[in-house]
């Protein structure tokens, strides 16, 4: 039996995984990438970041967000509440009232409020870097996070793993495949996590179960079906108040919402079909279909930012809050097609990508709250006294039902002009329209934009060793949702160049690259009109990046990340609702111009028995914390984590994981000075393991 061509290399056995006594038989069983072609990662003109499962299983990560802390190039933004995943990559971001976008498999996967990202269905994450707009188009300038999820294998492999931790952190997760025919196998994994938290009153329940199947329809063809579901709930957490620059104002712990309101609930059904056919070992067919649907509801009670309302500012102890109810709902439909392979022309080699693509998005955000005036609905922030009954009764602020429709044809070629020099060029044109009501003010608006974003890239091949490049970009990306005004912000545009080497020796890996990108129309959160975004104009965002992996001797190895990020605004303007100056050359908030990670892991034998322990380190520079304050700065802050993990024998293994190694006390991301998210103190956390 023959197998599509794919990119992870297993080692299975044949007929029957438990028929020990036959010969093992080496199967290659790929599942071929969107977007990637038949150009080997060595020989793009683009940096690329791949974090492993392995790191992630070893770190003890259950959240995507955490398993991001390892690229230096991303850094945390508003969180939404802890409800949703949002961080900047370069520096660049879009709307910091939405999630970030990412793609799982090629696909959208994080448009609309599907809750932050649990990570058991994850093989790896890719972390492409800079738009690459001839393909993925509708890009931040930044770059783009690919997601690879586990994939069926045709032979039995399980695990279950149970972990206890502090804040009373229980979670259950299991993975398990096997083939059901000669034709067909299957997998399926998820997990179940009940835990508090290090905030007070903040408690966080999870049930995530992705299963999928892989069918060979013939030699030349298959068919990958994959679903997920999850249901998350937790109390929707704006963090604590920071007065004067204190930010020990109140303990890291300090609930100041209203336990009585109950957890936001977010529930999230996706299905992904992709069908591959190869007419031969030069050429691939590709095509996909993707549906996802999403709701995020729940109360909550917010602190006032507006100071003419809030009387915390005046005797420095009452907290003046909001009560809001938040009812989002998404569905996403995509679509994909694409031909990939190459051919010679006067001794030319063309690595030809030919696609296209089509989604149908649908998003309703609806806000509503109650909104008193100073000194209503407050809590003490020093001796806090919590409601018993939920809070004051709420009116709609806003309603928004978008619709965006659209389509993409791109082209790429990568021509191998020598042995050591190539050559990419790239295209992709996209037609979008986009359909906004706004149901409290009857405002409707509708547009439809095209635009064609280039590409071109030049590599050139030093030795085996040490490859060069270069690339320039083009994107554009439709912004959801409106302004307090009730308009639409239209469309981002962006450009981005780059210029880097790729090296792999014997003993280290990596890329170093120099990056300058810029962007227009680009948001940040609306201070006054708070649950609103408004636009900040045309910024930039210049630096250099390191990512090394390497190994010491056989049994160490270490990964290094460093980023130099100078992101800041491009112009000078106003904001026209506090009427303060911001001008060109402010930082843009939540970004440190300076970002480390170290991981360190290494493999020995102690007592007669194999042991694997590991620390990671990150250096976080201090960053603008409100982009209406330029005042208001996170201060800087290191953290050290530490594992431990005894194979106890052939299955069985045990762990250790302690996070935060000395207790600092540290800001995650900010809103603003009274919406400051503080990351959790020292965590232990002990797994288990059983493989089968």
């Amino acid at each position: 039996m023959k197998y599509s061509t794919l990119t992870i290399v297993f080692i299975t056995l044949s007929n029957n995984a438990i028929a020990a006594e036959k010969p093992m038989e080496t199967i290659t069983i790929e599942h071929k990438q969107a977007f990637r072609g038949d150009i080997p990662v060595k020989e793009l003109p683009q940096s690329i970041t791949t974090l492993s499962k392995d790191m992630m299983v070893d770190n003890g990560i259950t959240k995507f967000r955490d398993a991001l802390d390892f690229s230096a190039s991303i850094s945390r933004k508003n969180n939404g509440g802890a409800l949703w995943d949002s961080y900047s990559i370069r520096g660049l971001s879009g709307n910091e009232n939405m999630p970030s976008g990412y793609l799982v498999n090629g696909f959208s996967g994080g448009r609309g409020f599907v809750g932050p990202r649990d990570v058991s269905n994850i093989e790896y994450i890719e972390v492409l870097k800079g738009p690459g707009s001839a393909l993925y188009g509708r890009s931040e300038p930044g770059g783009t996070i690919n997601i690879i999820t586990k994939k069926p294998q045709f032979y039995q492999q399980g695990k279950v793993q149970a972990e206890l931790g502090s804040d009373n952190h229980k979670r259950v997760q299991g993975d398990y495949t096997n083939g059901i025919s000669d034709d067909m196998a299957f997998r399926i994994n998820g997990a179940w996590q009940d835990s508090d938290s290090f905030r007070d009153h903040v408690h966080y329940d999870k049930f995530v179960i992705t299963p999928s199947l892989y069918y060979q329809l013939s030699e030349q063809s298959s068919l990958t079906y994959e679903f997920e579901y999850v249901d998350q709930q937790q109390m929707y957490d704006r963090g604590i108040v920071v007065l004067n620059n204190n930010f020990n104002t109140v303990p890291e712990s300090r609930f100041l919402g209203n336990p009585n309101d109950a957890p936001s609930k977010v529930h999230s059904w996706g299905h992904q079909l992709n069908y591959n056919y190869d007419f031969s070992h030069d050429w691939t067919l590709l095509f996909g279909a993707s549906y996802r649907t999403a709701t995020l509801n729940g109360f909550s009670s917010d602190a006032e930012l507006s100071p003419v309302r809030q009387s915390l500012f005046e005797d420095g102890r009452m907290l003046t809050r909001q009560h809001r109810y938040r009812d989002y709902k998404s569905d996403d439909l995509s679509l994909r097609f694409e031909l990939s392979g190459h051919f010679e022309i006067a001794g030319i080699t063309n690595h030809i990508l030919l696609g296209a693509d089509a989604y149908d998005y649908e998003l309703r955000t609806g806000l509503y709250r109650y909104r008193g005036g100073k000194g209503t609905y407050t809590i003490d922030i020093y001796e806090p006294q919590y409601s018993t009954e939920q809070g004051p009764e709420v009116e709609m602020q806003y309603e928004n039902n978008e619709q965006q429709n659209a389509y993409g044809i791109y082209l790429q070629d990568q021509l191998d002009i020598t042995e050591r020099f190539k050559v990419m060029v790239g295209l992709r044109f996209d037609e979008i329209e986009q359909n906004i009501f706004e149901t409290k003010s009857a405002v409707a608006s509708q547009s439809r934009e095209n635009r064609i974003s280039p590409r071109f890239g030049m590599v050139y091949e030093l030795n085996e060793a040490v490859n060069l490049y270069t690339s320039y970009s083009e994107g554009f990306l439709p912004l959801s949702g409106t302004d307090a005004q009730g308009k639409p912000f239209g469309f981002e545009e962006s450009d981005s160049f780059e210029v880097g080497i790729k090296f792999s020796f014997e003993n280290i890996s990596g890329t170093i690259a120099l990056f300058d990108a810029s962007k227009s129309n680009m948001l940040v959160a609306d201070p006054v009109n708070v649950g609103y975004s408004a636009p900040v104009g045309k910024a930039n965002s210049k630096g250099v990046e390191v990512d090394l992996t390497g190994s010491l001797g056989v049994s160490t190895e270490y990964t290094i990340s460093y980023a130099y990020v100078k992101a800041e605004t491009a112009n000078d303007i106003v904001n026209v609702d506090w009427l303060v100056p911001i001008p060109k050359g402010s930082p843009l908030v939540n970004v440190p111009e300076n970002n480390v990670s170290l991981a360190l892991n290494h493999d020995t034998r102690l007592f007669a028995q194999d042991i694997k322990i590991g620390t990671h380190y990150q250096y976080i520079s201090d960053r603008l914390g409100d982009p209406a304050d330029l005042t208001f700065r996170l201060p800087s802050y290191q953290l050290i984590g530490v594992f431990a993990k005894w194979q106890a024998n052939e299955r069985t293994s045990v762990s250790v994981n302690v996070d935060n190694v000395f207790d600092e006390s540290y800001i995650a991301s900010s809103y603003n000075a009274l919406w400051a998210y503080p990351g959790a103190p020292i965590q232990f956390k002990l797994g288990v393991s059983y493989d089968f």
